[in-house]
């Protein structure tokens, strides 16, 4: 049975239907408990160890979102008594040396754009608002497969088709940081519920940004799996066509190490995505970080960083020299292209498909978030086939480059993006938007991408930087995240 969230339950906070406003701040809930600020991996061995039960951490992470959700609006379904069914049935295996596999008993939470057998998946959208899928997205069945339990879906942007996170199904989401502020899109629920401690790792998709922004808002470890590692399927709006290649099933995490447990369970062919490679996961454990070298730059050329956020990226650069990797710095040449090369490639129709492709899922009122988002990247559309065919050529002609650039390094690291979370509503003004082709470069080029937090703003917001690898290098980039968290200590809980 899947328990909706409303308010009137008091348990997460949020509406049953409809739009909602922000909630109102009372007073701070308290710190987390140490069950539930716990990663994956230290849960796993926590299990396994008989310290504690399945059930007793599904608990104390429903606590947790009991606790926290009202004032973020996170988690938009809730699977307690599957959860709890599920707890109680993995520490009955236990009990008869039995394990599920490295996520047994450890809970999760999917975003609402993964689609979850037996439990409703929006999209954010109001014409799926019932819409109930009948068998769970290939990454959500391999998470079950290994163990995992999950506690609900986590909020999103209307088709996931924005840096921040609010739709006309669930309403806004707030960041724990300052609940004036987004946590970012359009996997922003899970950052939220996973920065404050209500879940110890999310499955969520990136196909702008939309990991790793929210990763950088919220002072998470995120990763962006080289495109073509983890099936798309069960994914919606499924990814289909030229661009499809942009879009990644990705992992989010309070710790590095969370990622590299679960990057090797939701990775290799699935026989339904044809896109998928069976290439082989090297282990992050066995870099040598040292034998590295990497570039690094603060500045893309076209928009200009915050003195902070460009301090963060100077501060990594020298402590992974530091470590003994050789560090230069030096930007891509075709850097400040990038988000005009992605804006190009996604206007097409002016975004008549997607209107469209709406109605056809039954929705008939687009969320003005969504609005925004199709005026400022699907207008005008292309005039012409050809014009369209030129922004594809364009694209090919970038990844070419950024290759031949990438071929005298390992990795490459930059900020995520040029700012900290701003305030709700503000993901469209034209300056923040500039900042968007940090990101985008990596949705581009389809390169593995790390987030990991390394400083603080000067309003207490975290500051995130990421690292890029070639391709199918997943351990290097985590390798060299793994040890920025060390040096700057990773996610830091919020007072929330």
């Amino acid at each position: 049975m899947v328990e909706r969230i409303d308010r009137r339950t008091a348990l997460v906070g949020m509406a049953a239907a409809g739009a909602m406003t922000a909630v109102e701040p009372a007073r701070a809930v308290g710190a987390a408990p140490a069950s539930t600020s716990a990663s994956a991996s230290e849960l796993s061995a926590t299990i396994r160890g008989g310290r504690l039960s399945a059930r007793e951490i599904v608990d104390a992470h429903l606590d947790r979102i009991a606790a926290v959700n009202p004032r973020l609006n996170a988690v938009v379904q809730l699977t307690a008594e599957a959860a709890r069914r599920e707890a109680a049935e993995a520490d009955a295996m236990l009990a008869r040396g039995q394990v599920k596999g490295p996520l047994h008993g450890v809970p999760v939470t999917i975003k609402d754009t993964l689609e979850t057998a037996g439990t409703i998946c929006t999209g954010g959208t109001l014409g799926r608002k019932s819409y109930v899928p009948k068998a769970d997205a290939t990454a959500v069945a391999r998470l079950r497969a290994a163990g995992a339990i999950v506690l609900g879906k986590t909020n999103v942007p209307e088709l996931a088709g924005a840096l921040e996170t609010d739709n006309l199904v669930y309403g806004r989401t707030n960041n724990p940081y300052d609940l004036a502020r987004t946590p970012g899109g359009s996997s922003g629920g899970e950052a939220a519920i996973v920065a404050a401690a209500g879940s110890p790792l999310g499955l969520g998709t990136d196909a702008g940004g939309s990991i790793r922004v929210p990763a950088h808002y919220c002072g998470l470890a995120a990763l962006k799996p080289t495109s073509g590692r983890v099936p798309r399927t069960g994914q919606f709006p499924r990814p289909m066509g030229a661009r499809n290649a942009v879009f990644h099933v990705s992992l989010i995490a309070r710790k590095v190490d969370d990622l590299a447990l679960a990057l090797p369970i939701i990775a290799g062919p699935d026989f339904q995505d044809y896109t998928i490679v069976d290439m082989p996961l090297l282990d992050s454990r066995a870099v040598d970080i040292a034998k590295l070298k990497m570039a690094f730059f603060d500045n893309d050329g076209f928009a200009p960083p915050t003195a902070e956020i460009a301090a963060a990226v100077h501060h990594a650069a020298e402590a992974l020299a530091q470590a003994g990797v050789s560090v230069e710095e030096r930007r891509p040449p075709d850097a400040a292209k990038a988000g005009t090369i992605y804006y190009d490639m996604t206007r097409g129709d002016g975004a008549a498909g997607v209107r469209a492709f709406l109605k056809s899922v039954g929705t008939e009122r687009i969320s003005p978030l969504f609005e925004q988002s199709l005026e400022s990247r699907s207008s005008p559309a292309m005039g012409s086939i050809t014009e369209a065919l030129a922004a594809f050529n364009r694209w090919d002609a970038y990844r070419n480059a950024m290759l031949a650039f990438m071929q005298d390094y390992d990795a490459l690291l930059s900020p995520v993006l040029p700012y900290a979370a701003p305030r709700h509503g503000t993901s469209f003004d034209p300056d923040l938007q500039k900042g968007a082709g940090y990101a985008q470069m990596h949705n581009l080029t389809g390169w593995p991408a790390a987030t990991v937090r390394v400083g603080t703003s000067p309003e207490g917001m975290p500051l995130g930087v990421q690292v890029a690898a070639r391709p199918w290098r997943e351990d290097v980039a985590l390798a060299l995240a793994r040890h920025l968290e060390m040096r700057f200590g990773g996610w830091t809980a919020p007072e929330i």
